[in-house]
């Protein structure tokens, strides 16, 4: 099992949900990536979603496209965020690491440095699993079986608008966890409704096997709660870039664990 299946299948025998923060790597300071990363696991994380910067993204919202255009602009990349990775592995070899992004940075790190180095190379950092927007489930099998012998898992998004069809591809190469995206248009947009969630998970599940996270729109404990009674983890990443945008470096990672901490009580409540 990868370190992500330990991990949630661990909090599904407690009967706990996971917490997912989402941070672009690099953001706010170039630096502060792996302090942040610990600051998030001790106020109650159990897997961390690391954004790697873009400049083309398609699925992304203003808010972490800000973030992401502040992280390329301190000279941060693909290169950059498999330091931090592995940096923050020299203290926690326990908390999964999932990269997410889109393709070109991942096929232009190949193109750089060899076919196949990507894997190899995020394999030695310490990452668990992917989540690449602009790769479709039924261009992947081949992808998904290198990244599994290697140990990691490769997630997909589904979205209120996927056909069982759809759901189906994505079960039948996804591993790990997927990704519902509970709103239909970009990270950080729109007005959450909880119940269309509660409606929507049990026809992913006839699909569907591995854990089911849900992100966009959550903001606050109240609504991570409510999302929390049916979905297996709650992800929440727009809000979080929000929090730590304008912190000074020596508070980034205390705000992140203040914003958080709420979050990961009410999840246990």
């Amino acid at each position: 099992m990868s370190r992500i299946q330990t991990t949630l299948a661990a909090l599904q025998a407690q009967g706990r949900k996971a917490l997912i923060p989402y941070v672009t790597a690099g953001f706010p300071y170039a630096d502060i990536t792996p302090a942040l990363m610990h600051g998030m696991v001790n106020a109650g994380a159990d897997i961390i979603e690391l954004g790697v910067p873009f400049s083309d993204p398609s699925a992304d919202g203003p808010v972490i496209q800000k973030a992401g255009e502040r992280a390329l602009a301190l000279g941060i990349g693909l290169t950059q965020v498999l330091v931090m990775v592995k940096t923050f592995r020299d203290k926690d070899m326990v908390t999964p690491v999932v990269l997410m992004g889109y393709a070109n940075p991942v096929e232009r790190y190949d193109q750089k440095h060899g076919e196949g180095a990507f894997i190899r190379d995020a394999a030695a950092a310490g990452i668990d699993g992917l989540l690449i927007v602009d790769y479709p489930p039924e261009e992947c099998t081949a992808f998904a079986a290198a990244l599994r012998a290697a140990g990691m898992d490769l997630i997909f998004l589904l979205a209120p608008t996927s056909t069982p069809e759809r759901m189906q591809q994505v079960a039948d190469v996804a591993s790990g966890y997927v990704y519902y995206v509970s709103l239909k248009g970009v990270t950080g947009s729109g007005t959450l409704d909880t119940a269309e969630v509660a409606a929507m998970l049990p026809r992913i599940r006839e699909h569907v096997q591995i854990p089911v996270g849900v992100g966009f729109g959550i903001r606050d404990a109240k609504t991570a709660r409510a999302i929390g009674e049916s979905a297996d983890a709650v992800i929440i990443g727009s809000r979080l870039i929000q929090v730590i945008e304008t912190q000074p470096h020596e508070r980034v990672a205390a705000a992140a664990m203040d914003f958080l901490r709420p979050i990961r009580a009410a999840l246990d409540a």
